[in-house]
C-alpha cells in the first residue's frame, strides 16, 4: 500500500477542518456551562422583559454573530423540514438530539466534514474518490444527529415508566399535578429531568400543564409520553383519579418494554445476519481497493464493471430491507 504523503494541501485541510470542529464545539460546550443563558435572555424578551440594568452574563463574541448572519439564509434554506411528510427541520433535530448548537453553525459543520472528507481522499486517489468521500463526510454529522435522537428516546422512554410511578405517588400525597411535575424535575435524571425542568419552567412562564406536556411531546417524539400527554388532557376533560390513569399507564409501558427486550432477543440472530450481509461486501471491496488497486481497478475501469457494482449494490439494499421487514415486530 502506498504511503500517505503529507503535502501542503492536505496538511492544511486538515488543520482547517479541525479547526472548524474544534470551534463548534467549544461553543457547544461554553453554552453547556453559561447553563443556557442566551436562550432564557431571548425567552424573555419574547415576554417583553428586558434586562438593561441587571447583571449582564459574559455573551459570545461578534465573530459567532457574524457567522450566524453570513450563514443562517443558507441554513434556513437546506434545514426546512417538511411538515406534509412529517420530516422535521434541522432545528428540530438539533433540539431532539439536545446539540445545543444553532443551525448556521450546524450548517458549518457539515460544510468543514465535507471539505476534511474532499481534501484527504482528493489528495491520497483523486477526484472521483474526492467526490464519494466528501458525500460522505455531509453526511456523517446527519448520521450523529440521528445516533444522538435514538439515543436520547430510548433512555427517556426507559425512564418514563418509574417517571409516572414518581408522579402518581405524588399525587395520591397530596399534590397538585403542576407540584408533581416540579416534584419529578428535581428528583429524575436526564434526558427526562431535562424535560420536565423545561415543563416546569413554561408553567412559571404563565403555560399551562396541557401545552407543557405538548411541547415535550414535540421536542421528544415519543408515543409512550404521546399516551400520558393525551391521557391527562381527557383528565381536565371528564375527571377521574389520574392518579390510578398513570399507574395503569406506567404498567403499560413497563410491559412493553418487556416484550419489546424479548423481541429484540429473539431476532437479535436475524438482525446480526442483516447488518453482516450489508457490510462485508462493501467493507470486502474496499479492502481490497486500497490494499490492492490493480486487482481491483477493472470495475471502475469498464462499463461492464460499474453495471456489476450497482447490480451489487441494489441486491445489498434490497436484502438488507427484507431483513429490517421480517425484524420489524410493532408493539
Amino acid at each position: 500500500m502506498p504511503s500517505l504523503t503529507l503535502s501542503p494541501p492536505l496538511v492544511f485541510g486538515i488543520i482547517a477542518s479541525a479547526g472548524i470542529f474544534l470551534f463548534f464545539i467549544g461553543l457547544n460546550q461554553a453554552r453547556r456551562a453559561a447553563g443556557g443563558s442566551e436562550d432564557f435572555q431571548n425567552r424573555l424578551a419574547a415576554y417583553g422583559v428586558t434586562t438593561a440594568g441587571a447583571a449582564q452574563l459574559p455573551q459570545s463574541a461578534g465573530f459567532r454573530d457574524t457567522l450566524n448572519h453570513l450563514f443562517q439564509p443558507a441554513a434556513d434554506r437546506l434545514g426546512r423540514g417538511d411538515v406534509k411528510k412529517g420530516k422535521p427541520s434541522i432545528s428540530e433535530q438539533l433540539q431532539r438530539a439536545d446539540l445545543k448548537l444553532r443551525t448556521s453553525e450546524y450548517f458549518l459543520i457539515q460544510m468543514g466534514s465535507t471539505a476534511l472528507f474532499f481534501l484527504i481522499a482528493f489528495v491520497r486517489w483523486g477526484l472521483i474518490q474526492g467526490l464519494l468521500a466528501a458525500v460522505l463526510g455531509y453526511l456523517v454529522p446527519g448520521v450523529y444527529v440521528k445516533y444522538r435522537i435514538g439515543r436520547r428516546l430510548k433512555a427517556f422512554n426507559g425512564q418514563l415508566g418509574d417517571t409516572l410511578t414518581l408522579l402518581s405517588n405524588a399525587l395520591k400525597a397530596g399534590y397538585s399535578f403542576a407540584q408533581a411535575i416540579d416534584t419529578v424535575a428535581k428528583n429524575a435524571v436526564p434526558p427526562i429531568g431535562d424535560e420536565f425542568s423545561r415543563a416546569v419552567r413554561e408553567m412559571n412562564l404563565g403555560g399551562s400543564p396541557d401545552e407543557s406536556l405538548a411541547n415535550i411531546t414535540k421536542r421528544v417524539v415519543s408515543e409512550d409520553f404521546d399516551l400520558v400527554s393525551t391521557a391527562y388532557s381527557i383528565h381536565r376533560t371528564v375527571g377521574g383519579n389520574l392518579a390510578e390513569i398513570l399507574d395503569n399507564i406506567a404498567y403499560t409501558i413497563r410491559e412493553r418494554v418487556r416484550i419489546k427486550g424479548e423481541i429484540a432477543t429473539l431476532t437479535a440472530q436475524a438482525r446480526a445476519s442483516g447488518t453482516l450481509i450489508t457490510f462485508l461486501p462493501i467493507v470486502l471491496a474496499t479492502f481490497m481497493y486500497f490494499v490492492t488497486p490493480t486487482y481491483f481497478r477493472p470495475m471502475f475501469g469498464s462499463i461492464i464493471g460499474w453495471i456489476l457494482i450497482a447490480i451489487g449494490g441494489f441486491m445489498i439494499f434490497l436484502g438488507n430491507l427484507i431483513i429490517r421487514r421480517v425484524v420489524a415486530i410493532e408493539v
